[in-house]
């Protein structure tokens, strides 16, 4: 799915704002204030029903307005019109979002405008908590099998059951028996489907860090791997067994999937230790393309990607290997800068594109670039 047109109302600082996007590479750039990230939250608005900048509605849209709306004409990657979809969110948080003009759930918002963000935050894929990485594991887990969603949530809800238990003072051990149980298979199918997902982006992920980056980092190779959540010698209910009344002191379940991490290894070093901010942006971002090619040989179909001041800590040597990627990869691009020369001269006249100029919250400047003309 693309985006034909955008159009959006009280969103931060962008109070009326409406495109016409090119099928494959948008530059919006622009001096720091002037609006730019705020288009790219736009769109994830419009694919998850939130902004990837805070979870907190009320921050994003424009003061003393009640709601922010995102609208957006939707074509296939054959230019072919898709429908409309439309998304907006209350100060209260409440979140409506129609499509075709038909009422349509966050689940649905994700399956059909599939995104893929690059910024700051991304390096948190590296430096951050296991939480993030769990999240972008599920994030293409929900998109690589049709099981994952229901299996998540029930193994969400078991989870939540078993600790709700282990928070009392005396615990019925046949009903815990019970949300053990339930646990236990949540927690096998969860793992088999988050490590098929693991195992189809990995060899994705190597070939996309060589291609940006060169053979090695420094001589050595970037290593991924999956940690499921618990020793890989002893079964999961042997642990939940020992481990019951540990689980029962802290009033919460120390074993499971709920504890999966993806780990980084440079050698015997972590990855997050041992390279350098130009080298961990490009690590982050060839994650985020390899699960963007994973989406697109699983379902046919390609990713938008959001990708905020893309300049930012590469050379122009890796800045042109990452313009090349993108060229290839054929998915519509949303990018932002301060300065479009060097992407400009990057991408030369073989790019259909179109380059956008904000100042002060207002779009003052909309022209094709490359072959769009």
């Amino acid at each position: 799915m693309r985006i034909q047109r955008l159009q959006l109302t009280n969103l931060r600082s962008l109070t009326s704002l409406a495109l016409d996007a090119s099928p494959e590479i948008n530059l919006v750039h622009g001096a720091n204030g002037s609006g730019k990230t705020s288009v790219l939250e736009a769109i994830h608005l419009l694919s998850l029903g939130r902004s990837f900048r805070t979870h907190q509605a009320r921050h994003v849209i424009t003061e003393g307005c009640a709601e922010a709306t995102s609208f957006a004409q939707l074509c296939d990657e054959q230019g072919a019109s898709a429908g409309n979809l439309g998304v907006s969110r209350s100060n209260q948080g409440e979140l409506r979002a129609r499509f075709q003009g038909q009422d349509i759930d966050t689940a649905g918002l994700a399956a059909l405008m599939p995104v893929q963000v690059i910024d700051s935050e991304a390096f948190n894929l590296l430096d951050g908590s296991p939480a993030t990485r769990r999240q972008f594991i599920d994030w293409g887990g929900f998109h690589h099998s049709n099981r994952f969603i229901s299996t998540w949530r029930g193994f969400q809800r078991a989870l939540k059951q078993r600790n709700s238990l282990l928070k009392y003072g005396r615990i019925d051990r046949s009903v815990l028996e019970v949300w053990n149980r339930e646990f236990l298979s949540y927690s096998e199918e969860l793992t088999k489907l988050r490590q098929a997902y693991v195992e189809a982006l990995i060899p994705q992920f190597q070939r996309i860090l060589t291609a940006l980056i060169g053979e090695g980092v420094g001589g050595l190779d970037v290593e991924l791997r999956y940690s499921r959540g618990w020793d890989r010698e002893r079964s999961l209910e042997e642990l939940l067994d020992v481990g019951f009344e540990r689980d029962q002191r802290q009033g919460f379940t120390g074993y499971g999937p709920q504890r999966a991490d993806l780990r980084f290894r440079v050698g015997a070093r972590s990855a997050a230790e041992h390279l350098s901010r130009g080298q961990k942006k490009l690590t982050v971002s060839a994650l985020k393309l390899a699960q963007g090619q994973v989406y697109s040989e699983t379902t046919g179909r390609r990713c938008i990607y959001l990708i905020d001041d893309l300049p930012a800590e590469l050379d122009a040597r890796h800045l042109g290997k990452f313009c090349t990627y993108l060229k290839a990869s054929g998915s519509q691009c949303f990018i932002t800068c301060v300065d479009p020369q060097l992407l400009l001269q990057l991408w030369g006249a073989s790019e259909q594109g179109r380059l956008f100029k904000l100042e002060n919250g207002k779009l003052t400047a909309s022209e094709p670039f490359g072959d769009s003309e």
